[in-house]
């Protein structure tokens, strides 16, 4: 049975009630296809009155013909609505999984396009069919809890506030509203190709006549599960401690933690250290828990894990040797400002011995990752000692941050 059209569009309205009213500006991530379509017509109708600029911006990733067709046809649909829209061109450069790929650069071209903007946000067509076949795609892969929950509402990736306010409603529910305005939408034939996981997960569901709803639904326990593991590291975070990039942890308290937990206190330490978007492999995490609770230091993607009274977590001097430079950020750590162009950025490494690391409180692996600047004959560590205009500052520095990642609500 059909949702009724004015209930689903009384759901959609409340949803973004919860997650964008407020905001001064929203951005719609419009592929052409019906979930988009009908997002970009509904975020219309919902902001009508309530003083919320939008604008729609389609990525074109150029791996089918028609794209740049489909491309022009969803500009005409948000320009029939008032909408500003752009068209953001992906040239596909790269190697590795095509997919992938193409999912990271939608994502950084449409956060790009949002910032150029002026928008605080960007509103993503995800429904809840989608929630089902990404539940089903990450079990196949021996995901844990994290993988298995359901999407998050509201999330930041590339510097940008993402929303899904769709997630409660089905695929069909919205494309029958749809008809029921009059509206039309392109549909992506690769939605059909079973040469993709996705789509042969849908054609699974439909033999095994799985619901969505139900799958769904399946995702949010889990997702209330996760914040509760979550929600138990808050009074070991408590007590931890930043200083220069590094997190410290009681030791002790870290090892009475059950085994989840202790996975996912050292999975949000890592990204915190290292800026990483995506978590190690569950092998190397589980590794890298035995040899902690074996007493013995050990490395994972770019982080150093030292064990003891206080664990500590830090950016491992040898992965931070190969960082670049990006405008005045550093290994995606460290801010530096007062640079001049000649002067070259890179780890401190072996040179560490010119500097005082022990005054700065810190362990000799862990000053071996701290930015040094060479400016002509003279070496700099701005980190922990500013000099001749070079300040160099961490920009992860705050608890919070972790417990943010995790979805912990913050200490009043």
């Amino acid at each position: 049975m059909q949702t009724d059209p004015d209930a689903l569009e009384a759901a959609a309205f409340a949803a973004l009630d919860r997650l964008a009213d407020g905001l001064p500006g929203l951005g719609i991530a419009l592929s052409g296809g019906g979930d988009s379509v009908a997002l970009m017509h509904l975020a219309a109708r919902w902001a009508r009155g309530r003083n919320i600029r939008l604008a729609a911006a389609t990525v074109d990733h150029g791996l089918r013909p028609e794209s740049a067709a489909e491309a022009a046809t969803a500009g005409q649909a948000a320009a029939a609505l008032g909408l500003d829209h752009a068209v953001l061109r992906w040239d596909g450069s790269g190697s590795g999984n095509l997919m992938d790929r193409a999912r990271r650069a939608r994502l950084r071209l449409l956060a790009d396009w949002a910032r150029a903007q002026g928008l605080a946000a960007l509103a993503l067509g995800h429904t809840r069919d989608d929630q089902a076949e990404t539940l089903l795609m990450r079990l196949m892969r021996g995901a844990g809890i994290d993988g298995l929950s359901a999407m998050a509402p509201r999330r930041e990736a590339e510097g940008m506030l993402w929303l899904r306010p769709l997630l409660d409603l089905g695929r069909e529910d919205l494309r029958h509203w749809l008809r029921h305005i009059g509206a039309s939408w392109v549909e992506d034939p690769t939605n059909d190709d079973p040469r993709f996981d996705r789509v042969r997960i849908r054609q699974a569901m439909t033999g095994l006549g799985l619901e969505a709803q139900a799958l769904a639904l399946s995702a949010r326990h889990l997702a209330q599960a996760r914040v509760a593991l979550n929600d138990g590291l808050a009074p070991l975070l408590s007590t931890a401690g930043v200083r220069l990039g590094s997190l410290s942890l009681d030791g002790r308290g870290f090892a009475a933690l059950p085994a989840e937990q202790r996975r996912r206190l050292i999975l949000a330490g890592i990204a915190f250290v290292t800026g990483a978007d995506y978590p190690p492999r569950r092998t190397g995490t589980e590794h890298a828990l035995a040899e902690l609770a074996a007493g013995r230091r050990v490395t994972l993607d770019g982080a150093l894990l030292d064990p003891g009274p206080r664990m500590l977590i830090h950016r491992e001097a040898g992965a931070a040797t190969g960082a670049r430079l990006d405008g005045d950020i550093w290994d995606n750590r460290w801010k530096i400002s007062g640079l001049r162009a000649t002067d070259r950025v890179g780890a401190l490494a072996d040179r560490v011995s010119a500097f005082d690391w022990r005054a700065a409180g810190l362990t000799h692996l862990e000053a071996q990752a701290l930015p040094a600047v060479q400016r002509g004959d003279d070496l700099h560590c701005p980190a922990i000692a500013p000099q001749d205009g070079l300040v160099a500052l961490p920009i992860r520095d705050s608890i919070g941050l972790i417990e943010y990642r995790l979805g912990i609500e913050p200490r009043p």
